[in-house]
């Protein structure tokens, strides 16, 4: 599973990977059940995830509607200082020389913080 250009998506229990670049986990909770080693993370950056708050109520109910609200919701918090700070660094290991994958252990990944993380990621990397 992958994204566009310098940035990837792949889950945590996917494996490594040779064309991975820097691992950064992108997930407030280490995954269950995989060693630090075989995760192979190069960084963890929790303020690229969403609010518990946040992620309790999207959990309430997964539906398309209740998505895309997620998605706008979560959208407002990446423009927060913290989480503003977490994106300039991983843009900064993209510019770097990437790529860069975000790893996750999210079961459903495109119903996730992780492509909108991802998106948004690229869309700084164009415009700044």
């Amino acid at each position: 599973m992958s994204s566009s250009g310098d940035v990837r998506v792949r889950r945590v229990y996917d494996g490594v990977e040779e064309g991975d670049g820097t691992r950064v986990l992108v997930d407030r909770l280490w995954p269950r059940g995989v060693s630090k080693e075989k995760a192979a993370i190069d960084r963890w950056l929790k303020d690229l995830t969403p609010s518990d708050e946040l992620r309790s109520w999207y959990h309430e109910d997964r539906s398309a509607t209740r998505y895309d609200a997620f998605v706008e919701r979560y959208r407002a918090e990446l423009a927060g200082p913290a989480e503003s700070a977490a994106v300039d660094e991983l843009a900064g290991l993209v510019r770097e020389g990437g790529p860069v994958t975000l790893v996750t252990a999210v079961k459903d990944v495109e119903h996730s913080h992780v492509p909108v993380l991802a998106d948004h990621l690229e869309h700084e990397l164009r415009h700044r």
